[in-house]
């Protein structure tokens, strides 16, 4: 058996999310049906994050096992023609063979994602699908500063969808930093692991420092509460990416 190791991009605009659904397209079925023409092997590919649809990635990790050996590099350039061929907007950046215990989710130490917002009274031509436009001005660097209440160790119920399957609600939240570019507000967040809407329902509450709506200490009850009612609002999918997932060795 050959574990490969992949790293995908993707324009989650068409998809629901990367695990494969009944209701619709997915990153997990576009990649294992071009695995398949590329092999005619039925793969199950892994990947480190479970996205929502219309959640974008520059850099997520999966993998699959195959039974016989294949070159990684033509691996890689055969799976983006079947994609391309397929019309799915997805790209393999990179292929790799791996150990056989190595796991895209399990071995995975750490997740990053950026939020993305245009932050303009005009409609988002390039960027549509690609970021959140809000209109009324926002204060990046209170929003930076709230920001910071929320880094460490906490209870995070508040920012967790119902649909959350995680074991726990407590996770540490390694990084969360907002800086203006422009007209561009970005939200950088890092952690081990990531509850189920927990990015979207940050940077959604962060939006609401910036509009001036919420101070810091209202983020801190919101995060109290560990009340999912408590919650201010709930970023859309478009502008969240997910940048980097990190390993020990790899």
């Amino acid at each position: 058996m050959t574990r490969f190791a992949l790293t995908l991009e993707w324009n989650g605009a068409s998809y629901q999310g990367f695990q494969r659904q009944s209701h619709g397209p997915s990153v997990q079925q576009a990649v294992e049906e071009a695995a398949f023409g590329v092999t005619g092997e039925e793969v199950r590919v892994h990947a480190a994050g479970r996205t929502d649809a219309g959640v974008h990635a520059l850099g997520m990790r999966a993998h699959f096992d195959l039974a016989r050996a294949f070159d990684p590099f033509r691996m890689a350039g055969a799976l983006n023609a079947h994609l391309g061929m397929a019309k799915h907007s997805i790209a393999v950046l990179d292929c790799v063979e791996v150990p056989e215990d190595w796991h895209s989710r399990f071995s995975c130490i750490g997740r990053a994602y950026e939020y993305r917002i245009v932050n303009r009274r005009a409609q988002l031509t390039l960027d549509h699908g690609k970021a959140w436009r809000i209109a009324r001005p926002l204060d990046a660097e209170a929003m930076h500063d709230a920001a910071q209440a929320l880094i460490g160790l906490h209870d995070f119920t508040t920012f967790r969808s119902a649909h959350c399957q995680s074991a726990s609600p407590v996770k540490t939240l390694d990084r969360l930093e907002v800086r203006r570019e422009g007209d561009r507000v970005i939200v950088e967040a890092a952690a081990r692991s990531f509850l189920h809407h927990q990015v979207r329902s940050m940077v959604g509450c962060l939006v609401m420092v910036g509009q001036g709506q919420w101070t810091r200490a209202d983020l801190v009850t919101a995060l109290e509460a560990k009340d999912r009612r408590r919650l201010g609002l709930n970023a859309p999918p478009d502008g969240l990416y997910f940048v980097q997932a990190i390993y020990p060795d790899i």
